[in-house]
């Protein structure tokens, strides 16, 4: 427990944003077996969760992609924010030891 918060500037930034890169893909699969005007409670927790998200993907991709492959893009660049936080940290030096490969 002591080590979370020694690094706490890491952990919560990183648990955030591997939320809203799971709940991008839970909600990629689950549109695939859903309409997008599906009433549900879980449908309505995913698009609030991820809506943010993925307004601002789609003002960088072109408008010609579809909904899914919109989705695919915010996973990814959620992936690289991560790496790239954890890559900063380390150029600091204030990763975790553990991240550090040591």
């Amino acid at each position: 427990m002591n080590d979370f918060w020694s690094y706490w500037y890491f952990h919560i930034p990183n648990f955030i944003l591997a939320a809203v890169m799971y709940t991008l893909m839970g909600r990629l699969l689950l549109g695939l077996f859903v309409p997008e005007s599906w009433d549900n409670y879980i449908w309505r927790f995913f698009k609030a969760v991820t809506d943010p998200f993925l307004r601002i993907v789609r003002t960088i991709t072109p408008s010609i992609l579809t909904q899914p492959v919109v989705i695919v893009f915010s996973v990814l660049w959620l992936m690289a924010l991560r790496v790239g936080y954890l890559v900063l940290l380390i150029n600091f030096g204030l990763a975790p030891m553990a991240s550090q490969g040591v």
